[in-house]
């Protein structure tokens, strides 16, 4: 009997039991969410598995696992609430016989269940997007591979968006229809707003259509050079020589002068051999002929290459070099100029030249010494010595 009482004992408008419910649902909602959100996504993956063609089960558990958890949580923490009676707003009670505080949490639950339910669909569309990029990785084109970023992050954006004016019309009751018929007045105002926003975003699309560059190629835009990495329905990311990330807005890649690298056909070498004025002609000559025989018999390089005397500096004998280096590959271009590099520096060598440096020659004039005979004449208040005999 006194166990009976004790379980039928009323605190705050519930009774024991009623807590021990309440308390009960949610341990055992605590303690197993994890373990049923890992049977859930084994569930889930069952029906995505026909479309993946690995094992993709670790990454949609490691991607769905915390939402799912998070959605569980919820559910069990709603009918562990239903266990409980809730006290009266006394206003409330009076006009309408309504709970307050009852209304008051059923509105701030909605409200994490459908952001449990948004994350959950987000991190589904992560796993989606993953799937298609390793897919795209096996085709030649590179233009399927900027698509699935692109589409993925439309997607997520179209999602929030759409979440958000599911909770103005599930929770708050706002009239989702009107509130967007009545954009139409404020949307001249929202336009220019977001007027870069919606330039960037139509940029995105002429990249798309235009193809001056995919994912992958080496472009040099201003004075930004690096390899693309990243082409987003806002912007477009970089990773560059220095391996530094740079984000520019996908305005700026159309608008300005866009060097595309990687469709080059050679790779240039220009630069100036400057070798000291006492090397003779005959060195001279020497040296850009076995210079050009050197560039036109290498197998990395083209017959366009040319090794000319160009020029008379201040302080040198310049000799030009350009040729080009058939190859797209950063790495190898490097190698074979780093080559050449070597037999220029021992063709010069060996035919006995040097090379300058800037310098200049200072030349001192120096005044003849005077007569003895006028140096060693007396004076004496400005007057030769014989006057003042």
């Amino acid at each position: 009997m006194l166990w009976r009482d004790f379980l039928n004992y009323e605190f705050l408008g519930n009774t024991v039991t009623n807590y021990l419910w309440f308390a009960g649902i949610l341990l055992f909602g605590f303690l197993f969410k994890t373990m049923l959100s890992k049977l859930l996504s084994g569930l889930m993956f069952r029906v995505v598995k026909r479309f993946s063609q690995e094992d993709n089960l670790p990454v949609f558990r490691r991607l769905l696992l915390q939402p799912l958890e998070m959605l569980l949580f919820l559910v069990f923490l709603y009918f562990a609430f239903k266990s409980l009676d809730y006290p009266l707003d006394p206003t409330q009670a009076i006009r309408k016989n309504e709970p307050f505080l009852k209304t008051f949490m059923l509105r701030t639950y909605q409200v994490f269940v459908i952001v449990a339910v948004t994350w959950a669909v987000l991190r589904f569309v992560d796993f989606i997007a993953h799937m298609l990029s390793h897919r795209a990785e096996r085709t030649s084109s590179k233009l399927d591979d900027q698509l699935v970023p692109f589409f993925k992050d439309f997607t997520k954006v179209f999602i929030a968006i759409l979440s958000f004016l599911v909770m103005l019309g599930t929770v708050f009751g706002v009239n989702v229809a009107g509130l967007i018929a009545g954009l139409g007045v404020g949307g001249l105002a929202i336009a220019f707003a977001a007027k870069e926003s919606i330039e960037n975003l139509l940029a995105s699309f002429t990249i798309f259509l235009d193809q001056p560059f995919v994912v992958g190629d080496l472009v040099q835009v201003a004075d930004i050079t690096g390899t693309v990495e990243k082409i987003g329905f806002r912007s477009t990311r970089i990773r560059t020589l220095e391996k530094s990330f740079v984000t520019l807005p996908n305005k700026f890649m159309i608008d300005k002068a866009l060097d595309n690298l990687s469709l080059r056909t050679f790779r240039r070498a220009n630069f100036m051999i400057n070798l000291t004025y006492n090397t003779t002609s005959a060195q001279m000559r020497a040296i850009v002929r076995e210079l050009q025989e050197y560039i036109d018999q290498h197998p990395s390089t083209n017959q366009d290459g040319r090794i000319r005397f160009s020029a008379l500096s201040p302080s040198s004998k310049d000799v030009m070099v350009l040729y080009f280096v058939d190859t797209m590959d950063w790495n190898e271009y490097i190698n074979v100029k780093e080559e050449i590099n070597y037999k220029i520096v021992e063709i010069v060598e060996r035919n006995g030249a040097q090379f300058a440096f800037p310098s200049q020659t200072v030349y001192l004039e120096r005044k003849p010494a005077p007569e003895p005979a006028e140096a060693e004449q007396p004076m004496a208040a400005g007057f030769p010595a014989t006057d003042l005999q």
